[in-house]
């Protein structure tokens, strides 16, 4: 059991969840607002011997030397790899601290987004139409660039509506291409596809100006990653053919810092993360709390 666990910002616990969370730790701290500085979160954390973190703050090194108590973190968001972490991972683990993170949590939502999306587009629902007359996926040619759980749930879904899926992945995926999806070298992709999906890992960009020079224009491309899958200059100067579209959920999908992109007629930004539904903070949650038990018991 934890002397004290603390949240040092929102971390999207369902209710349900922050209650059993006391059964974990002689007292819990659940601070509703982000800090605004690196010695707010030493603060926050105190003598806490366990933590936990959203995607929006930063646990580095620094904090960590400062926080001499902390023997767990927990992310409530999602690690894909120790060097694209918002915890020092590394010098946690030098320390004997544990760090562990959930994946996978808010894959469902971002289905939706996509086909929703590509529906409304093609169709002219609600939006102008991209061709002069309405689309149906059936047959449609989408390439998906990255086929981890996100993408190769969203390719699934596509080829069920009867799309023409391929797919640019860093390994080869047998089942899916028994499945009848077709694996491309990504500039071939590029070239061949009418839509162009990214679901990659955070901090992974593919897309420069030699890939944006394949894409071609009147295409549409679609960002489901959390943080940029492109190059922003390429991107900019490919988007000055207003015949191209470009589709994201969240503002840092773009990956402008000036705030230009998301102004222009062919960039559709919902502004908001697909992800994060009623089910995937419920999924969240469980994951949150099934990290905190197996740390417990592996640590008694």
């Amino acid at each position: 059991m934890f002397e004290k666990i603390t949240a040092i910002e929102p971390v999207s616990l369902i209710p349900e969840a922050q209650e059993e969370l006391k059964q974990y730790a002689g007292e819990v701290v659940l601070y509703d607002d982000i800090p605004g500085s690196e010695d707010e979160i030493v603060r926050r954390i105190g003598d806490s011997d366990g933590v936990l973190v959203s995607y929006t703050s930063q646990i580095p090194k620094s904090v960590l030397e400062r926080c001499p108590n902390v023997r767990y973190v927990g992310m409530c968001c999602s690690l894909y790899s120790e060097a694209s972490a918002n915890v020092d991972i590394a010098y946690a683990r030098e320390h004997g601290i544990q760090v562990l993170g959930i994946r996978d949590y808010g894959d469902r939502g971002v289905v939706e987004y996509v086909l929703y999306q590509l529906i409304r587009i093609l169709h002219g629902f609600d939006y102008p139409m991209w061709q002069d007359e309405p689309l149906e996926l059936t047959n449609f040619p989408v390439g998906i660039v990255g086929l981890g759980v996100s993408g190769g749930m969203v390719a699934d879904a596509l080829q069920m509506m009867g799309a023409k899926v391929s797919y640019y992945s860093r390994t080869r995926k047998p089942q899916k291409e028994a499945a009848g999806m077709e694996y491309l070298p990504l500039n071939d992709l590029l070239a061949r596809s009418q839509a162009v999906i990214t679901c990659l890992n955070k901090n992974v960009i593919l897309l420069h100006e030699e890939q944006f020079g394949c894409l071609g224009n009147k295409k549409i491309l679609m960002n489901t990653s959390i943080g940029p899958a492109s190059d922003t200059d390429a991107l900019a100067k490919w988007l000055e053919c207003r015949d191209n579209l470009y589709c994201c959920d969240t503002e840092a999908a773009i990956g402008d810092g000036t705030g230009k992109l998301i102004d222009r007629d062919n960039v559709i930004c919902m502004k908001t993360s697909v992800g994060r539904t009623k089910q995937a903070f419920e999924l969240l949650s469980r994951k949150v709390l099934d990290n905190i038990q197996k740390y417990l018991e592996e640590n008694v």
